[in-house]
């Protein structure tokens, strides 16, 4: 009996070629609507799969597929008996290939101004359950989901006379894994056109690869970058690499941090990270100014860090971002001369982000891997409840520029890891107390590392504080007026230690722990 394959593509990559090579090796092509034109144009013969049910197509083509005298021929196992003598009463011929892509759901949601209707009518029934058949029958059923496999499946053919059963199964594998990420998407795409559809009972999520790691954390740990199918707007999956060899796993992770806290400023901004947590943050009327100032924050701690800026990149700031070794820097553009000034270091990363201070759509999840399980949060996008529910606690009110720098100063915070403290003033972050496991070490080495400055800061905590010892160091350091949310039953205590000091304190109630 001859060889039969299906073949029925959305994508016609490379489809012909292939068709042609099993027709000349006897393997009979059927084949469904504008797949089967194509190949009967190029002068391949192909058998109708209307010819083969004893069905005509129908309803405009969404049943061409779905009958027994295709699934059975698909489905039947070669070994077993009983079924091929059924296949031969029921006048039924095996199908030994099955080649099939989807209709192409995610490029038509991916258009900007596609309607609901339309995003039904791309959703593929037929073809999933042809792959699915024949994954499940990978012994006897060589099934092609991707265009990329076709030469794998003709060198075996032409070598050997047959795929390998290795080769069946990894096929087989490829096609629950995309029929799964198709149906992901699906799921998720209809999710979001439901009003407040919250957390689902069931979660299903879906990622494409865009690139293979060196390694992990560390050497020893294998890592793969992921992106999500639907762009987001200002994420690090849609920035340009213009220079540099290939972002680490520690690069991606760090670089996400620090735009994540770029995002919370509209003026000009600059921020250095390293190792997750700001380490200078600095705003000011141009980015070289900008840049100055986060660079003077910490020297130290900038020396193999990352550096992202919200607005160009000019020649001046180049010069002066060359003067160290900076791992990555992000920015919206470059001007031609920045370029050439940055490109004369071999090791640096230079990547270009045009939306750079985009915020991120509602509905934004933020996952963490746990072993066993997945913790799914919001994403952490707001920075205050309302600026109008600021509330000083304390009988001396900040300034108006004392509470320019809180805001500042809060932002920071938001984005370092807790315990966290962020000390600024005049719009430049001084000393950041990062990752303590109590809140007074993390207040100790902020002000340490502010040095000299600290006279006439002001001081940021994450959460609030438990005892009065966080303002009775910040006082006596020389800070000038302390944001945090509030909420200790012990509040009072330094509230009081404030009033006794003479300094401002300002609630802003709401918390910004980051683990």
């Amino acid at each position: 009996m001859k060889r039969r394959a299906i073949i029925s593509v959305s994508d016609k990559t490379g489809i012909v070629e292939f068709a042609r090579v099993l027709n000349g090796m006897g393997v009979e092509i059927v084949s469904t609507g504008g797949t089967a034109k194509t190949l009967a144009k190029a002068g391949i013969p192909v058998i109708n799969v209307s010819d083969v049910t004893g069905f005509p197509e129908c309803l405009d083509g969404r049943v061409k597929t779905l009958h027994p005298a295709i699934h059975a021929g698909v489905l039947a196992i070669r070994s077993n008996e009983q079924h091929m003598k059924q296949l031969e009463s029921l006048s039924i011929q095996p199908i030994d290939f099955v080649v099939i892509n989807l209709y192409p759901f995610k490029q038509t949601i991916l258009k900007g101004d596609v309607k609901l209707e339309e995003a039904i009518e791309n959703i593929d029934i037929g073809g999933p359950t042809l792959l699915r058949a024949a994954a499940k029958n990978y012994q006897d059923v060589t099934v092609v989901v991707d265009p990329a496999d076709y030469a794998v499946v003709l060198d075996e053919l032409q070598r050997y006379g047959e795929v390998s059963q290795e080769t069946k199964f990894k096929l087989a594998v490829k096609v629950f894994e995309h029929t799964a990420h198709y149906d992901a998407l699906i799921a998720d795409y209809l999710r979001k056109q439901v009003k407040d559809a919250g957390f689902p009972e069931l979660l299903t999520l879906t990622y494409e690869k865009v690139q293979d790691l060196r390694y992990g954390e560390n050497p020893h740990q294998r890592a793969v970058f992921y992106r999500e199918v639907l762009p987001v707007p200002g994420s690090l999956t849609g920035a340009r690499q213009l220079h540099g060899k290939e972002l680490s796993f520690n690069n991606i992770n760090d670089t996400n941090g620090a735009l994540d806290l770029l995002r919370e400023f509209d003026e000009p901004t600059v921020v250095a990270v390293k190792h997750a947590n700001p380490c200078g943050v600095a705003s000011a009327p141009t980015i070289y100014e900008a840049y100055m100032k986060a660079y003077e924050a910490d020297p130290v701690s900038i020396f193999g860090g990352i550096v992202v800026a919200n607005r160009q990149i000019d020649a001046q700031t180049a010069a002066e971002i060359n003067k160290i070794f900076i791992e990555i820097v992000v920015a919206p553009s470059y001007t031609d001369e920045a370029l050439e000034i940055l490109k004369r270091k071999k090791n640096i990363r230079i990547l270009q982000l045009e939306n750079i201070s985009a915020r991120p759509p509602r509905g934004i999840w933020d996952t963490r891997k746990v072993l066993g399980g997945l913790l799914v949060q919001d994403l952490d996008t707001e920075l205050l409840p309302d600026m109008s529910q600021l509330k000083v606690v304390t009988e001396k009110k900040p300034t108006d520029a004392e509470m320019e720098d809180l805001i500042f100063a809060w932002k920071v915070v938001k984005h370092t890891k807790s315990n966290g403290i962020a000390i600024a003033k005049n719009k430049q972050s001084l000393g950041i107390g990062p990752g303590q496991v109590n809140r007074i070490w993390a207040v100790e080495q902020a002000i340490q590392r502010s040095g000299d400055k600290v006279k006439g800061a002001v001081l940021a905590s994450d959460a609030f504080f438990p005892f009065p010892d966080c303002v009775e160091a910040a006082v006596k350091a020389g800070i000038s007026a302390i944001i945090q949310p509030g909420g200790s039953i012990r509040d009072q205590e330094s509230i009081d230690a404030c009033n006794k000091y003479g300094i401002a304190m300002v609630f802003t109630g709401m918390r910004h722990f980051k683990h």
